[in-house]
């Protein structure tokens, strides 16, 4: 199951609001992938469209097209801030793997199995 924590929640209606677009939610879209699994974009929703799944957690609504859905199974929205950076993330999930069995790891650039 598809989750959203509190501190992403919070962090996106505070995006949302600043941008006068309070009420609206985010879409999760998948955008790819590679050898290290599917990769995600994250964008600005105002309403659910009609293939769409919808989360609706801690006061936020997340708009996933019915394609992705499944890739999100077991995973969290989250929000992630240190001294150096911040963004929202996806986190859970299986790992993925290569056809070694084993996924090289993703901050290496994923250049090869």
């Amino acid at each position: 199951m598809f989750t959203i924590s509190e501190k992403a929640a919070a962090k996106a209606r505070e995006v949302l609001a600043e941008e006068g677009k309070a009420g609206w939610g985010l879409r999760v879209f998948g955008s790819g992938g590679g050898c290290c699994g599917p990769s995600f974009g994250l964008d600005l929703e105002e309403k659910a469209q009609a293939n769409d799944t919808v989360f609706e957690q801690n006061g936020l609504q997340v708009f996933v097209d019915n394609d992705t859905v499944e890739k999100l199974n077991s995973m969290q929205l989250d929000y992630f801030q240190d001294e150096e950076q911040e963004g929202f993330v996806l986190t859970g999930g299986e790992a993925p793997s290569c056809g070694s069995g084993s996924a090289p790891s993703c901050s290496s650039g994923c250049t090869s199995c």
